[in-house]
């Protein structure tokens, strides 16, 4: 999720990269840098910070130029710094490089190059990148990248100058996405199309596996074969702030249509799609360090909060070990009972949620060890914890969160298949059959995005956004996505909802069931789903108008609702990952036509800082 732009042509190409990387501020940052090519020598402007830093430093040079690559990181590997900012500059000086994405084989790589005399200056994984070109160099950079590229495993986007070749960019795509925009006698690169729109609407839109070589006359397309490839230039009908949101009329719609890329990039380097095989190694835990452990505690707040109840039910199905999860806002208030050989969990989007700050350093106080799940590189939360797994959903621009939970509850399942293994609480073949239906989530996720289901959730929510009240019942897994559905809803649409376990009905909610009411009923679990429809039945007696969410196959629930949404097929352990993706849709659509502030809405913040 950084920005990447290109330059080649006749206007001055600091302001132009600088203009660029601004346009594309909104997708977040850390740090930022720049490669020009000044008097024929390659010089590099980079560090953390803002891109007003960045724009100081490069305005203490006043040579023009008509060249260069720009780049602002969003930190994966190697947290924020000027060393570990973009462009990344080979060991000769000749050659710089920028790169949005991961690459997974990073470290057999580094040492490899170590071993044959390349000296590294940062602790990022795209640092390999550049030294693999210099390495292969000769003479010819596009040749050079499709070499480097062969040995590769992992996501990219990748621009590449060199003072051996000024005036030509080199560029590559894989699973990032990267566009060239077309002018007259200057051509531009850029990884979103906002940082292009204030000069052209006519882009080539790179392919998985496609290279281009682009100077200011022209722009030639390349298969990984170096064979010649033909492509249609696309005309951008979008405004400015549209182009921002991909098209979509708010970033949350985004964010919802990002998370099959955003589970894959998060699965990424950690699932072996074809073994099933699941590996945590930026985990430090030995195999008797996972074994000791007598008790998990997950704090967390929100969002964050109801992707911990999912992760208890699956901690505590697979490893046979008691797991509580806490409010972090109340989790130090109530003097917890922590032992050296519990573990605490610390799950926040930002890394800089204050209160589950407090619970971590609590925590670390009393000697118990900590392992945080967080979005953000550098975050404190990443910094003060013991161990951190990373959810890869890149920078999320709407309050209301929903690739962060979805890439939040992909993880706990990733650490609860790695460690049952590692307590031998479930065989390999078990973990590697788990492992599989992990890896089918992407596809499964995209089938609940096509246009079919979106007009279902659409005329559902128009019903629903009528009303201004609405019940979300479930139990076991459902009843814990229940409570996100029903955070979901309220925060962006303004209707009162409540999520409630659907066994509980008797005790007091079915006071407030009259006729109309909206019940959204989860029935994914099969070994309680009888028990759910049951209490659906309690619910529809008091003539609630009833949505259910079920699995593909259970059409007898039909004549118990008014409305089904089914799911694709998948383990019932897993069920949670697709459950919330309507949900999300639903509550999105239904503020939508109540004309809510639906990326900001009243009085909430995205990353709460102050208890």
């Amino acid at each position: 999720m950084c920005g990447i732009v290109g330059y080649a042509g006749w206007q001055n190409a600091k302001s132009v990269l600088l203009e660029g990387l601004k346009k594309l501020e909104y997708r977040g940052y850390d740090s930022a840098g720049m490669a020009l090519m000044l008097s024929g020598d390659l010089k590099i402007f980079k560090g953390a910070g803002e891109i007003c830093d960045l724009e100081d430093k490069i305005n203490l040079d006043s040579k023009e130029c008509s060249f260069g690559i720009g780049h602002t990181r969003w930190a994966t590997h190697g947290r924020p710094s000027d060393e570990n900012a973009h462009p990344h500059c080979s060991c000769c000086n000749k050659i710089a490089i920028v790169h949005n994405g991961i690459i997974e084989n990073y470290q057999h790589l580094r040492g490899w190059l170590e071993e044959s005399g390349h000296r590294f200056l940062s602790e990022t994984d795209t640092e390999v990148l550049v030294h693999l070109v210099e390495h292969y160099y000769t003479g010819n950079l596009m040749e050079s990248m499709r070499r480097a590229l062969a040995l590769v495993e992992g996501s990219y986007a990748l621009l590449a100058v060199s003072s051996w070749e000024e005036g030509h960019l080199v560029c590559a795509r894989k699973d990032s996405p990267l566009v060239i925009g077309l002018g007259e006698q200057e051509n531009f690169i850029a990884s979103d199309i906002p940082a292009l729109l204030s000069h052209t609407r006519r882009v080539y839109i790179l392919d998985d596996g496609e290279m281009a070589a682009v100077t200011s006359s022209g722009v030639k397309i390349y298969n990984m074969r170096g064979e010649s490839v033909d492509k249609d230039i696309f005309e951008i009908g979008w405004d400015a702030v549209e182009a921002e949101r991909g098209g979509y009329p708010h970033f949350m719609l985004k964010e919802i249509m990002e998370q099959p890329q955003a589970v894959r990039e998060t699965l990424r380097g950690r699932l072996d799609a074809d073994t099933g095989r699941v590996k945590l190694s930026e985990l430090k835990f030995t195999p008797a360090e996972i074994q000791s452990i007598e008790k998990i505690h997950i704090v967390a707040c929100g969002t964050a909060y109801h992707a911990g109840l999912v992760g208890k039910y699956i901690l505590e199905k697979k490893l046979q070990l008691p797991v509580e999860v806490d409010l972090a806002s109340e989790f130090r208030y109530r003097e917890p009972l922590l032992a050296p050989r519990d573990l605490v969990v610390a799950i926040s989007q930002s890394g800089e949620t204050a209160d589950t700050l407090a619970a971590l350093r609590l925590a670390r106080d009393k000697g118990v060890r900590v392992l945080a799940i967080t979005n953000v590189v550098g975050s404190t939360l990443s910094r003060e914890a013991n161990d951190v797994l990373f959810t890869w959903a890149g920078p999320e621009i709407a309050v209301a969160s929903t690739k962060a939970y979805l890439t939040q509850l992909v993880t706990l399942y990733l650490l609860a298949l790695d460690f049952a293994v590692a307590r031998e609480r479930i065989t390999s073949e078990e973990s590697a059959e788990l492992g599989r239906n992990l890896s089918f989530l992407p596809d499964k996720i995209e089938e609940l995005l096509s246009t079919n289901s979106l007009n279902k959730m659409q005329t559902y929510a128009q019903k629903l956004a009528r009303s201004e009240n609405a019940f979300f019942i479930g139990r076991n897994l459902d009843f814990a996505v229940a409570m996100e559905g029903s955070l979901k809803l309220k925060e962006i649409s303004y209707i009162h909802a409540e999520a409630h376990a659907a066994g509980e009905l008797k005790h007091g909610t079915l006071a407030l069931i009259t006729e109309g009411v909206p019940v959204i009923a989860l029935a994914t679990q099969q070994h309680v789903l009888e028990k759910t429809i049951s209490n659906v039945q309690e619910v529809k007696a008091r003539d609630a108008d009833i949505l259910i969410l079920t699995m593909t196959g259970n059409d007898h629930v039909e004549k118990h609702a008014h409305e089904v949404i089914y799911l694709p097929a998948i383990n019932d352990f897993f069920t949670p990952i697709l459950t919330a993706v309507p949900l999300q849709l639903i509550s999105y659509y239904a503020a939508e036509i109540r004309g809510c502030s639906i990326d900001k809405p009243r009085n909430l913040a995205k990353s709460v800082t102050v208890e």
